[in-house]
């Protein structure tokens, strides 16, 4: 009897001290610090409507993982066809239901491929005080495409890089690989990634997670 309570009594500690472990899985929030990321996203018409529904729930399933807010990790997106078009800007959500409803409402453009001019447009305009960027906070972009660039990516994606702005560039399928490391910050290994299909873009969503925080 005695050896049977000695027992009881381990059991119950060690229950007790596995109820007091934190918890971790993918809820787990990412608290790197204040970060201003900008998503640019492939809307050309290569991209399947089931595929683009992928690539939007990849956005989601990212910033699930951040800490949010508008003292912490503020979130923009910008899509880009033949023409780019913010959807919404660091400054316009400072909550995570904003920034799902925001991705939840785009509509593919459909047309080109002018990554370059996007690339443009983010440097220019999204990462500025007037769209909510911070002084002193890291800028990120994170470009995701499945072709090549129909204009000239090198010299901008440089320029962009050298403000200050890392550059995660995401090929995806049919992407170049020679125009995904001429977009992405060095160190190559680190910031270009390139998946078969947007069912496997998941992938990247682990690894720039792991990254950033």
């Amino acid at each position: 009897m005695r050896e049977l309570c000695v027992c009881v009594s381990v059991l119950l500690a060690l229950a007790t001290q596995a109820a007091a472990r934190p918890k971790a899985g993918p809820e787990q929030k990412c608290k790197s610090g204040p970060v201003d990321l900008v998503f640019i996203i492939d809307g050309s018409r290569s991209v399947r409507p089931h595929e683009f529904e992928t690539m939007r729930k990849f956005m989601i399933d990212i910033i699930h993982t951040l800490d949010v807010g508008a003292n912490a990790t503020r979130v923009g997106v910008v899509q880009y066809s033949s023409q780019v078009q913010n959807e919404f800007s660091l400054k316009t959500h400072g909550k995570l239901q904003g920034m799902v409803k925001g991705i939840n409402e785009i509509i593919p453009l459909a047309q080109g491929t002018m990554t370059g001019l996007a690339i443009k447009y983010v440097m220019n305009h999204a990462f500025t005080a007037a769209e909510g960027d911070r002084p002193k906070v890291p800028n990120v972009a994170v470009i995701v495409t499945d072709g090549r660039p129909q204009d000239r990516v090198a010299e901008v994606a440089a320029e962009a890089r050298d403000k200050g702005i890392e550059i995660y560039a995401v090929g995806v399928a049919r992407a170049d690989m020679t125009s995904l490391r001429a977009m992405a910050s060095p160190p190559y290994e680190d910031h270009v990634f390139l998946v078969e299909s947007f069912d496997l873009i998941y992938q990247f969503g682990l690894q720039f997670q792991d990254k950033l925080c």
